[in-house]
């Protein structure tokens, strides 16, 4: 049993659950697997992770868990932590077949429940295949001191984000323990809400991707990013206010986010694209709002290693506060080649009697982009994007 732990998992996906369980109860959502690499799963990959998969429904919230929650997650109410308390994983929302190396997983039910399901099935698809395809770690706790020591020269506020794509939970647990024994100030927290408690950390997330995806899909792609961030402020009520730009592109994002929002929210998220570009163009924004950009955030969360973080530190040359949420480059460099995955939301419907609606996402890379075409196309059309 890979998935050990109810918490093993993202606090994104948690703080999206309760805005959804309390805004959209009734929304049926899939998501569907997205191998980006085109990785060869070896033979009986998928009969091992249905294995996986069917164990999780043994997990519940325990007591400890529970108590953390209540002191460090102050804004979920009571409500919330009873719901949690009674969850339990369906194996039943999760579809997994295998043709030759081609694995093809997907999810499905009310967006409420399976929003859990994407970070640990990301967690169990890679530690699945290192393990079956024979692959060793080396050197993670040595790599992780190392990392946390230059960051720390560097003065670089930082988070581990690595719970999706790591080599395994355990090399996981090592690299955050490094961490924090050789990071000193400088390490802000963990994604992983487990690890969190563990090592006595802050979790950290905010809302993804599919939180925009979903108001984009059934309210239109014109006031999805004012949308989302009008159903995020009525649940937190200015908590938990990192802003994410690039679903709809960064371009689009700016559009919607007026002053109101722009002063509420304690900063945005960088995740695609070029981060000095996107430095700039949030600098300009904030001087264009009258707002002091250094009372403000920028956490940069795509593919960052140790030159790319000092380039972007040394670019932002305390303009603005900027933050760096790490993960592969964490938890999944030990010598072996990490897997270029995603699960995305592909399609929702408001409630589970309504036609299903595509979902899409564009990102400030092309390639990055998900849905079909001709919906993309729209999208482009709708917003007026190049």
């Amino acid at each position: 049993m890979i998935i050990e732990h109810f918490t093993d998992n993202d606090l994104y996906k948690f703080t999206t659950m309760n805005a959804v369980q309390k805004l959209y109860p009734n929304a049926w959502v899939k998501y569907r697997f997205i191998n980006r690499a085109g990785t060869e799963f070896p033979k009986g990959f998928a009969e091992a992770l249905k294995e996986e998969v069917q164990s999780m429904s043994q997990l519940s919230l325990s007591k400890k868990e529970a108590d953390f929650i209540k002191a460090r997650c102050y804004y979920f109410d009571p409500v919330f932590i009873d719901l949690l308390k009674g969850y339990r994983y369906d194996p039943s929302e999760v579809q997994i077949h295998q043709e030759g190396g081609n694995l093809k997983v997907e999810v499905e039910g009310y967006w409420y429940r399976t929003v859990l399901w994407e970070v640990p099935l990301m967690a169990l698809i890679s530690e699945l295949y290192f393990k079956l395809t024979e692959q060793q770690a080396t050197d993670a706790e040595s790599k992780a001191a190392y990392k946390a020591q230059k960051l720390a020269e560097l003065q670089a506020d930082f988070s581990d984000f690595g719970t999706r794509r790591r080599f395994s939970f355990q090399v996981h647990d090592q690299v955050v323990g490094a961490l924090k024994a050789n990071a000193g100030q400088y390490l802000k927290g963990t994604s992983n809400l487990y690890l969190a408690i563990k090592y006595n950390l802050t979790p950290i997330g905010t809302h993804p991707h599919e939180w925009f995806m979903y108001h984009a899909a059934h309210f239109g792609y014109g006031v999805a990013n004012l949308y989302g961030l009008k159903a995020w402020t009525n649940v937190y009520q200015g908590d938990l206010g990192i802003a994410l730009t690039d679903t709809l592109t960064t371009e689009n994002f700016f559009q919607s986010f007026n002053t109101k929002y722009a002063k509420l929210f304690d900063g945005i998220r960088w995740d695609s694209g070029d981060p000095l570009e996107f430095t700039d163009k949030a600098l300009k924004f904030y001087q264009q709002k009258r707002i002091d950009a250094k009372a403000k955030t920028i956490v940069y969360s795509d593919s960052l290693n140790l030159e790319r973080v000092a380039e972007i530190k040394n670019h932002v040359a305390g303009r603005i506060h900027d933050v760096y949420g790490i993960g592969t480059f964490f938890t999944n460099d030990v010598g072996v080649k990490p897997l270029n995955m995603v699960i995305k939301l592909v399609e929702i419907k408001t409630s589970p009697e309504m036609n299903a609606i595509n979902t899409i996402k564009l990102s400030d890379v092309a390639g990055k982009h998900t849905g079909p075409a001709e919906e993309i196309g729209l999208c482009k059309q709708v917003l007026k994007l190049k």
